[in-house]
C-alpha cells in the first residue's frame, strides 16, 4: 500500500485500517442510497402515492448527487480527503434522522436530497482516497464495494421490515449507528493527498478531465449511462414489476430485483478484474441488450424465473461496465486529479440512473403503464449499449501508443516519489 504525504505526527489509523475504513464508506454510502427500496411499497400505502410519486423519490436523489458532484467533486483534491468525507457522513446522519420522522412524501424527498448531497460529496473523494492509500487494489475495491453496498441495502432492508419491528426506523437507526462509527474513523484516518490552491475555483461547476484520460473518457461516458440506466430501471420500477408478477406485496420480494442486479453487478467486477478493459466492454455491451431481451421477455410472459434470469445478466453486464469504465479511467489520473475524474464518472452514472427513471415513473402514470414502459425502458438502454458499443469500436486503439494514450491502459501513470513512499 501507498499513501500520498508525509508521516502525520499524530497518531492515525494505519493503511490497512484506513483501507477497511474507506471500503466501508462506499459500501454503506450505497446501502443507505437502496435500502428505502424495499419500503416504498410501506410508505405508499400509508400516504398513498402513485408510481410516479415513487420514481420522483427515486430520481431526485441521483439529481441530488450530480449537484453535488459538479459542484464538490474535485474539492477533496484541493482540500484533502479527510474534510469532505467528514462532511459526507454528517449530511448521511442527518438524512438517516430525517428518514425516521419522516410522517409523508415531503419529508421522505428531503432525506432522499440530504443523502444524495452526501454521496455525491464523498463519492469522488472516498474512491481518490482508496487509490491514494493502496495504488493497486483501490479502484478495484472501489468498483466491486459500490455494487454490492446497493444489494446489501436492498436485500438487508427487505429483511428487516419483513422480519423485525417498526420497519421504517430500524434500518436508517442501524445504518446511523454505523456512519457514527465511520465518522470517528475519518477523525482518526491519516490524511492522503496534500492540500493544494484553488478549492474555491474547484466549487464552480465544470465538466472537465486531465488530458490522459480524455480518451478513455468518451469511450467510457456512453458505457456507464447505459450500464446504470439498469440500476435505474431496478432500483425506480423493480418492486412494482415483481409485485406484478408474483402477486407479492413482501418486502423481501420488492427488494429481491435491485439486490439481484446490483449483487450480480459486484461478483462480476470481482470475477472481470483482470480482463483489458475494453475487452470487458466488448463483450458486455452486446451482452446488455440479450439481459434486457430476456428481462422483458418475462415482463410479456409474467414469467418470475425469466425475469430474473434476465436480472442476473442484466447485472453482470452493469458491473462489467462499471469495472471496465473506473480501471480505464482512475489509474490514468495524478493524485491531485483523480477526485475530479472519479467525479466525471460519477455524474455520467448517475445521469444514467436518475433522469431515465424519472421518465418512466411519468409514463407508468401517465403514459401506456407499468408493462408498456418497461419494454420502452428496456428499448432506451439497447440504445444506449449501442451507441456506447460504437464509441468503443471508434476510439480503437492506436498502433504503438504509450500508457498515456491508450484508451483502455489500466497501469498508473508515473507518481512523484512522496506518494510512492511505502507505509
Amino acid at each position: 500500500m501507498t499513501t500520498a504525504v508525509a508521516t502525520p505526527t499524530r497518531r492515525t489509523l494505519p493503511a490497512p485500517a484506513t483501507f477497511v475504513l474507506l471500503t466501508s464508506i462506499v459500501l454503506f454510502f450505497l446501502a443507505g442510497s437502496s435500502a428505502p427500496t424495499p419500503l416504498y411499497a410501506r410508505y405508499a400505502a400509508d400516504w398513498g402515492f402513485t408510481a410516479s410519486t415513487t420514481t420522483v423519490v427515486f430520481g431526485v436523489y441521483a439529481v441530488a448527487v450530480l449537484a453535488s458532484l459538479l459542484v464538490g467533486g474535485r474539492l477533496s483534491d484541493h482540500v484533502g480527503r479527510r474534510p469532505v468525507l467528514l462532511a459526507g457522513v454528517a449530511g448521511q446522519l442527518v438524512a438517516m434522522v430525517v428518514f425516521t420522522t419522516a410522517t409523508g412524501v415531503p419529508e421522505l424527498l428531503a432525506a432522499r436530497v440530504l443523502q444524495g448531497l452526501a454521496t455525491g460529496a464523498a463519492a469522488a473523494a472516498v474512491g481518490a482516497a482508496l487509490v491514494d492509500v493502496s495504488a493497486r487494489h483501490g479502484a478495484l475495491t472501489n468498483a466491486v464495494a459500490a455494487p454490492l453496498g446497493t444489494a446489501t441495502g436492498s436485500i438487508g432492508a427487505a429483511l428487516l421490515v419483513a422480519h423485525l419491528p417498526q420497519p421504517t426506523h430500524l434500518v436508517y437507526d442501524l445504518l446511523a449507528a454505523v456512519f457514527v462509527v465511520q465518522g470517528i474513523g475519518v477523525l482518526l484516518m491519516a490524511e492522503t493527498v496534500a492540500a493544494r490552491p484553488g478549492a474555491r475555483a474547484s466549487l464552480r461547476p465544470t465538466i472537465s478531465a486531465p488530458a490522459a484520460a480524455r480518451r478513455a473518457l468518451t469511450v467510457a461516458v456512453p458505457a456507464l449511462l447505459a450500464g446504470w440506466s439498469i440500476a435505474g430501471l431496478y432500483g425506480a420500477l423493480g418492486p412494482a414489476i415483481v409485485r406484478e408478477l408474483t402477486h407479492s406485496t413482501s418486502a423481501v420480494a420488492g427488494g429481491a430485483s435491485l439486490a439481484v442486479v446490483a449483487g450480480t453487478a459486484g461478483l462480476a467486477v470481482y470475477v472481470l478484474r483482470a480482463v483489458d478493459p475494453r475487452r470487458t466492454l466488448a463483450v458486455v455491451l452486446p451482452l446488455m441488450a440479450v439481459g434486457i431481451a430476456i428481462t422483458l421477455v418475462g415482463v410479456e410472459a409474467a414469467s418470475e424465473a425469466v425475469f430474473f434470469a434476465g436480472s442476473v445478466v442484466a447485472g453482470a453486464t452493469f458491473g462489467g461496465v462499471f469495472s471496465a469504465s473506473i480501471r480505464a479511467t482512475l489509474p490514468l489520473a495524478a493524485a491531485h486529479e483523480r477526485a475530479g475524474v472519479l467525479s466525471l464518472v460519477y455524474v455520467a452514472s448517475y445521469v444514467g440512473l436518475g433522469i431515465p427513471a424519472i421518465v418512466a415513473g411519468y409514463l407508468v402514470v401517465h403514459g401506456s403503464g407499468l408493462r408498456e414502459t418497461v419494454v420502452e425502458y428496456g428499448a432506451a438502454v439497447v440504445v444506449l449499449a449501442a451507441g456506447a458499443f460504437v464509441a468503443l469500436v471508434r476510439a480503437g486503439r492506436p498502433a504503438g501508443a504509450g500508457a498515456d494514450a491508450e484508451p483502455f491502459d489500466d497501469r498508473l501513470p508515473a507518481r512523484p516519489a512522496v506518494e510512492r513512499a511505502a507505509v
